[in-house]
């Protein structure tokens, strides 16, 4: 089961971020830009990366949690043992900046933790997966023709994470580019006064959490709001490479399909 939900979860990815790309590289587009209820920005990349991957889900049997489906009450979630979680384009505020940090995260996730999760990186080609008993991995710069080929040799292809990072030197501490708060300098304060010197690299979307997943980062603190969605592929792929997402007592593990969707504050390593 898991071999093909994560081929589904590939195609329905790699699928995504084509159709983001063709109006993130189209010179002429309009994003048509709103704001949702929270002041976060919507544009015609996210609806359309949305009807891309349920296109694809929906030939599988369970329901889907998507940032940009409908609202969906918890008495009717809290009966799904097993759902999808997307978010069809994590880090829409890059997407509009045109930095290229943006990805799309599709997750599975059984009784509350992520067990599959693929995260692709369309400027890049970048594409991190992993499932429970299959590992995490990454292959870089992923081609459409790459999502047509068996599971086993998209892995045979990619490396396996976390991965030798002969340019890391010292301690690196990942942060968001967008959403650095107050509690999370304070916190990058005490791993200076712990570890010594060391590298603060910021990034986009759910890349920080990739970064920790390969190795390239040590740890992601993130004392700020994010939802289930933007955490649930990271989380399959962070578990799969041997760490994990914790509250801030860094012993409690992030837990999924809750009635209130808000993570609290948490740490990646």
């Amino acid at each position: 089961m898991d071999h093909k939900m994560l081929t589904i979860a590939i195609k329905a990815a790699i699928a995504a971020g084509e159709e983001i790309l063709k109006i993130y590289n189209n010179p002429d587009a309009d994003f048509n830009i709103e704001r949702k209820a929270d002041n976060s920005p919507l544009t015609i990349a996210d609806r359309r990366s949305n009807e891309c991957i349920m296109a694809y889900l929906k030939e599988t049997p369970y329901p889907v949690l998507s940032e940009e489906g409908r609202q969906i009450d918890y008495e009717e979630r809290r009966t799904w043992k097993t759902l999808w979680i997307v978010d069809p384009l994590d880090g829409t505020k890059e997407f509009i900046k045109k930095n290229g940090e943006f990805t799309v995260n599709i997750a599975l996730a059984t009784d509350g933790t992520p067990r599959i999760g693929v995260i692709f990186v369309p400027v890049t080609g970048d594409l991190y997966f992993a499932a429970e008993g299959i590992g995490a991995y990454k292959l870089a710069d992923a081609q459409p023709s790459d999502s047509v080929l068996p599971l086993e040799t998209i892995i045979e292809k990619a490396v396996k994470l976390p991965a030798e990072q002969p340019q890391k030197k010292g301690f690196v501490v990942v942060a968001s580019r967008s959403h650095l708060s107050p509690e999370t300098s304070e916190y990058i304060s005490k791993l200076e006064a712990e570890h010594g010197q060391l590298t603060t690299v910021s990034s986009g979307s759910s890349l920080k959490i990739c970064r920790v997943a390969e190795g390239s980062a040590d740890i992601y603190p993130r004392f700020a709001p994010t939802m289930e969605w933007d955490t649930a592929a990271g989380h399959a792929i962070i578990r799969a490479a041997g760490k994990d997402i914790y509250h801030t007592d860094e012993t409690t593990p992030l837990a999924y399909n809750k009635s209130d969707l808000l993570n609290p504050w948490f740490i990646v390593k």
